[in-house]
């Protein structure tokens, strides 16, 4: 039988060769000698591999030798970027934009531009091929680029997937999260469809299921051709995964017989022998899931159970009050069961009092008292609810509302809470409560249950509104709805809209602690709360109804697929009820439609929905078109495609209907009638446009299939792995090209054939189509094998195993570059424990730089000598360091390098697992003896290390360590002692001190422990022991009431503060004023400015003078100043200072604002270094505020002292004479 692609691909070991196949767009050309030219290293159609490496981020599972016990040796190669890939397309589509072609190269600055990638593209001329190669900084960037390149360049399809249903729940994982992957992986669109409209499902009948006939979902797949087909290998996948397991039911079990079954669940479990399997009951069946032959084992099993216990069964019925049935089911029933080995039967909604005992003849009689026991083990309280029978649904609807039976069982550990099914509430004529448990227990919640129905007697009322009118109400008077819990204290209750019930429950809360007990009160609050809803009601919609006949048949249409027509007509708000058939009423038929809601909405609905059947009958009409002709009957198989899918397309596509028959000749040969079958007869049906397109798509193929030929080509079978590709790529791509079927053969036989249908032998490849496609195939593929003779040299070597590792690299990094750099494929195959054999693959070129690399790191690892020095393990955390610093330090003393790679394999200490005291040092002979040297100098300073301790006040060690550490850093390189403080990560390791004994009395968090040679502590000791600082003498403080409305006065914006610190005095303030320093000036008057000098001096400047109060709304209150001084004399001296402060801020009543034309004459005013400014004040009392940013000076003080202080400026603003 000949071979599809994949099949190909699973007999040929291959790991994604390049694509040899260069394809052609309009005609092949003629071979030609390649013209030498410059070699691209980077290119991938240059330098192809069978098995390209992978990405380098991706760990490959290490070696079973180790690929981490020794130094990392690079290769000494040059570096390429970590993350690349590369891919080739034999056809690049691309789109338009505002009608102008797209070019590729615009494509791929889109690409970089998005992403911070590298994309190089190569042609092909001769094969018509483009090959692109990408680099990125990260993997997760590099396969983002690629999705996006093949989207952009390869044309869009849709494929189809056939899974089973019990694998769609696999496939969309828990919350569709496994189909979000796939989906955010490939880029493309998965459609499934909805469960209810697969066409069959698995019965699961354990009675002869078969699981060959599951029916399958079609699962549409479309987007970009490459990434379309990597979403069905991915969902391929998950199907592949599920065939394994198997989910069986057995359905029917008798309801005596499923007790004893479920009672031997551990017994099936225990013959799945290990295997998974999980059993599960639902009312009478029980479904087995897990893997296939666990399944079938414990399936024959409980089988043969149910048969055998069927007939051995016998039972016993009695009668018990049915208040005490609810002692016998559930977990009750079972420990009847595990008790007496019966079973006991009660069906809670049957209105009679009997049950039934199930059991072996002789053990019934034990089943019977342990029903009899369990039956009395509780006190049972039947508590009826008052009233008539709508009052108790009331009381009843809203306990439940509230989940009060909830509420009681939690809150009464012990106690269980019954109340009528809906199915006894339709029968009983009243209803009851079973409480159950200890009787003091029951006896305090039928109290609480009568107190609540005390409440409740004449708090409920029920109210009669149109269903559909619900969800109009809530939603628009929503907000006043709740109001009347708030004004009325009134709860409404809509029914749900599934129930179509029209009553409306109000209930006056009784747990509120504004209810009133008064009934009038209840019944005002509830008569108020029914106005306003039938006022809601009646402004919500006009109810109506409106009946139709439509013919049965045409009722699917108008519900639609799934339903989304009917959907579309109710709409969102679903305020209208549409029934169909019988459903519609009493008197209506299997054509009647009932529309039932507001009166538009329903006049709506039933134009809508005679429009659709108008529609419907239209499309019959127009779909009702057919031709037929006929066909060879040799084409038919070809035409209808595999498993129909021929037919299925033309279906999908043009949505026309198909159907072949064969036309049948009896012939009389002799004395017998033989049936010869000459042509087969093609009916399409549907619109016709869409007939003959369909018609004329058939016809085209069968031309094609007239002009079909095959012929052999000779290819000798070494070659073929590479023609074929990764899962049958390229032979597949060679094949939708030109149109044809190309055939490898499989296994050899015994007679040198190939097993195929076409019989092949082992270096024979059949091609078979069009003439045409047969030709170029041919010429494309013999262009493939020599291609594949030039790129497909091997080269075999072998090198020490010991080496193996460092060849490697961790995670397969090594050889990875080196695959990378080289363009080769690179095999490793264990032949020894001395040496291993290495096969490269690739062009001349590509196998001896492999080869060179490979054998430049053998060749380092074998001059590597190992070494063990015995270290103590309580010394290795000292060695290593923080962060392996110490380490670094030892090896770059020694002269090694600093790579964090090879310095972990240059020393490694042991696990802290591991009990060994070793430390093996591995590398070159030099510096291995280097750091032998060193490490054992070290250690022997270690094993001579003391622990002593010193008293350091705890206030004192941020000091002593300093910022970042650096005071402590040169103590200890200055003494050569390690300090450890309290709170230290090593300071509990370092151990107890030698002089723990003389520091016992000392608080913990003083004590300061020194490490190292004794020497070198003791000298450590004494300079932390003079660098401690005597305590400071304690200050004498003083606190003065200080008004806020004068706290910018005095504080002169700090300088009052920094005056008392000249003596040594500090100030803490409660509060500090937040309101500006002096009022906002005043609005001016809008008279005409005034001259104060006019009279003696006409030449001075024009200025503006206003006067306010000061303290004007400021701040009242106080804050509190606390004075901290060295000494008494400081503290008086600061007190009287600022008693002072706050006499002359008393003073300072009034604000002058002079404001004078410009700033010309302030350096005059201001006078050196503000000499003058100050003379003024000292002379005035005033005090004086030049401003940096307007024309205004500010004067503060007595009303005459800012008047003088006024005249004084002016004195210094006026400009002197000039004299004749």
């Amino acid at each position: 039988m000949a071979l599809s692609a994949a099949e190909l691909q699973k007999k040929h070991d291959m790991e994604g060769a390049p694509d040899p196949f260069a394809p052609l767009e309009n005609h092949v050309e003629p071979y030609s000698k390649p013209v030498k030219q410059e070699l691209d290293t980077d290119s991938h159609q240059a330098f192809p591999s069978l098995a390209p490496s992978a990405p380098a981020a991706k760990p490959i599972t290490q070696s079973a030798w180790g690929a981490s016990s020794g130094p990392r040796i690079k290769p000494t190669i040059s570096k390429q970027p970590v993350f690349t890939d590369s891919f080739t397309l034999g056809t690049v589509e691309l789109t338009t934009k505002d009608n102008k072609p797209v070019t590729l190269g615009e494509v791929i600055r889109q690409v970089m531009a998005k992403y911070k990638i590298k994309v190089e593209a190569s042609g092909n001329q001769r094969g018509r091929q483009t090959t692109f190669h990408l680099k990125a900084e990260s993997q997760r960037e590099l396969d983002k680029a690629k999705r996006l390149l093949l989207a952009l360049l390869s044309p869009i399809e849709t494929l189809n997937v056939a899974a089973p249903t019990s694998a769609i729940p696999i496939i969309i994982g828990p919350k569709g999260a496994t189909l979000k992957q796939i989906r955010d992986q490939t880029g493309v669109r998965i459609d499934i469809p909805p469960r209810d409209t697969v066409n069959g499902t698995a019965n699961g009948h354990a009675t002869g299921d078969d699981e060959d006939e599951e029916p399958s979902v079609q699962i549409t797949v479309t987007g970009p051709k490459p990434l379309a087909l990597e979403a069905v290998d991915l969902i391929n996948q998950i199907i592949a995964s599920k065939i394994y397991r198997s989910t069986q039911r057995i359905r029917d079990i008798p309801s005596h017989v499923l007790p004893f079954i479920l009672a031997r669940k551990n017994v099936y479990e225990a013959a799945a022998q290990g295997s998974e399997l999980k059993l599960q009951s639902s009312q009478l069946e029980i479904t087995a899931s897990g893997e296939r032959e666990a399944v079938h084992r414990a399936v024959d099993l409980i089988k043969a159970d149910i048969a055998e216990l069927s007939s051995d069964l016998t039972s016993l019925k009695l009668s018990l009050p049915k208040r005490q049935h609810r002692l016998l089911v559930g977990k009750d029933a079972q420990d009847i069961m595990a008790k007496s080995k019966c079973a006991v039967i009660v069906n809670l909604e049957d209105p009679s009092d009997e049950i039934a005992v199930w059991g072996h003849a002789v053990d019934l009689s034990s089943g019977l008292g342990a029903v009899m026991e369990q039956a009395n083990s509780k006190y049972i309280h039947e508590f009826p609810l008052p009233g008539p029978q709508a009052l108790s649904m009331q009381l009843l609807e809203y306990m439940n509302r509230i989940s009060y039976p909830k509420t009681l069982s939690e809150k009464h550990v012990g106690v269980s809470i019954f109340v009528p099914s809906p199915v006894t509430i339709e029968r009983a004529h009243s209803l009851v409560i079973d409480i159950v448990g200890d009787k003091p227990a029951v006896d305090v919640v039928v109290r609480q249950v009568s107190e609540l129905i005390g409440k409740l007697i004449g708090a409920t009322k029920e109210v009669s509104i149109d269903w559909l009118t619900h969800h109009v109400i809530n939603g628009k008077h929503a907000k006043k709805i709740k109001q009347f819990y708030d004004i009325y204290n009134v709860l409404v209750y809509f029914p749900p809209e599934s129930a179509e019930r029209s009553s409306v429950l109000l209930v006056y809360d009784p747990f509120s602690q504004a209810a009133s007990p008064s009934p009038d009160d209840k019944a005002r609050s509830l008569d108020e709360v029914t106005k306003e809803l039938l006022k809601m009601a009646k402004d919500a919609a006009d109810v109506t109804s409106e009946a139709l006949q439509v013919e049965r048949h045409w009722h699917d249409s108008i519900i639609g697929w799934g339903g989304s027509k009917l959907d579309a007509i109710i709409g969102e708000d679903k305020a209208l009820s549409i029934k169909f058939g019988l459903d519609a009423g009493d008197s209506a038929t299997e054509d009647s439609i009932l529309i039932r809601g507001a009166s538009a909405d329903v006049s709506r609905a039933a134009k809508e929905i005679l429009q659709i059947v108008e529609n419907a009958k239209n499309d019959q009409i127009v779909n009702s078109y057919s031709i037929e002709f006929d066909i060879d009957r040799e084409y038919v198989g070809r035409v209808v495609g595999a498993q129909g899918a021929g037919i299925k397309k033309l279906r999908d596509q043009l949505g026309v209907s198909v159907d072949v028959s064969d036309d049948v000749d009896e012939k009389e040969i002799g004395k017998k009638k033989k049936t010869v079958h000459h042509k087969s007869k093609v009916k399409i049906t549907g619109r016709k446009e869409n007939v003959e397109d369909a018609q004329k798509r058939i016809t085209g193929q069968i031309e094609k299939l007239a002009d079909e030929t095959s012929e052999i080509v000779q290819i000798p079978s070494k070659y073929h792995s590479g023609l074929i590709g990764q899962m049958g790529k390229y032979v597949i791509r060679l094949e939708e090209k030109y149109s044809v079927k190309i055939t490898f053969p499989r296994q050899t036989a015994e007679n040198g054939e190939g097993k195929t249908r076409e019989q092949l032998k082992s270096d024979e490849v059949l091609i078979k189509g069009g003439k045409k496609g047969v030709a170029g195939a041919k010429a494309e593929l013999l262009d493939a094998v020599e291609f594949e003779k030039e790129s497909n040299n091997i080269l075999k070597f072998t090198v020490p195993t010991r080496s193996v590792a460092r060849i490697l690299g961790k995670g397969g990094k090594s050889i990875n570059e080196i695959k990378d750099t080289t363009d080769s494929q690179i095999d490793i195959d264990k032949f020894s424990n001395d040496q291993t054999n290495i096969t490269v693959r690739g062009t001349k070129k590509a196998i001896n730089a492999a080869k060179t690399a490979i054998l430049a790191i053998a060749d380092q690892v074998a001059e590597e000598i190992s070494v063990t020095v015995p270290v103590e393990s309580k010394y290795h955390r000292t060695l290593i360091g923080a962060g392996g610093q110490g380490l670094k330090d030892l090896v770059s003393r020694c002269g090694g390098g600093s790579d964090p790679r090879v310095l972990a394999n240059l020393i490694r200490f042991p696990r802290q697992d591991e009990p060994s005291n070793e430390v093996r040092l591995r590398g070159e002979p030099a510096i291995v003896n280097k750091l032998k040297a060193e490490l054992e100098k070290s250690v022997a300073m270690l094993r001579d290390r003391v622990v002593l301790a010193v008293e350091i006040p705890a206030a004192q060690h941020r000091a002593l360590i300093g910022r970042g550490g650096q005071h402590l850093i040169e103590l200890q390189d200055r003494t050569g002692a390690q300090i450890q403080f309290p709170g230290s990560r090593s300071y509990a390791q370092v151990g107890e001190p030698e002089n723990a004994v003389d520091l016992g009395d000392i608080d913990a968090a003083n004590i300061v422990k020194v490490t190292g040679p004794r020497a070198a502590c003791e000298k450590a000791i004494d300079s932390l022991k003079a660098s401690v600082k005597v305590a400071a003498p304690e200050l004498v403080t003083s606190t003065i009431p200080v008004p806020l409305k004068y706290y910018n006065a005095i504080s002169q914006q700090g300088q009052f503060f920094r005056n008392l610190r000249n003596f040594g005095v500090q100030v803490d303030q409660s509060i500090q004023a937040q309101k500006p320093e002096v009022p906002r000036r005043p609005t001016p008057s809008g008279t005409s400015s005034a001259r104060i000098d006019e009279e003696e001096d006409a030449d001075g400047p024009e200025v503006e003078w206003e006067v306010a109060p000061n303290y004007q709304n400021v701040e009242e209150g106080d804050s509190l100043w606390t004075l901290k001084a060295r000494d008494q004399a400081g503290l008086e001296r600061a007190e009287k200072l600022v008693h002072d402060a706050i006499e002359h801020a008393k003073g300072m009543s009034f604000v002058g604002f002079l404001t004078l034309p410009d700033r010309t004459t302030f350096p005059r005013i201001v006078g050196p270094k503000g000499a003058n400014v100050i003379r003024v004040r000292n002379e005035t009392g005033a005090d004086i505020q030049v401003s940096r940013e307007n024309n205004t000076i500010i004067i503060i003080g007595s009303e005459n002292n800012i008047v003088a202080a006024k005249n004084a400026v002016m004195k210094l603003a006026v400009r002197p004479r000039q004299h004749d």
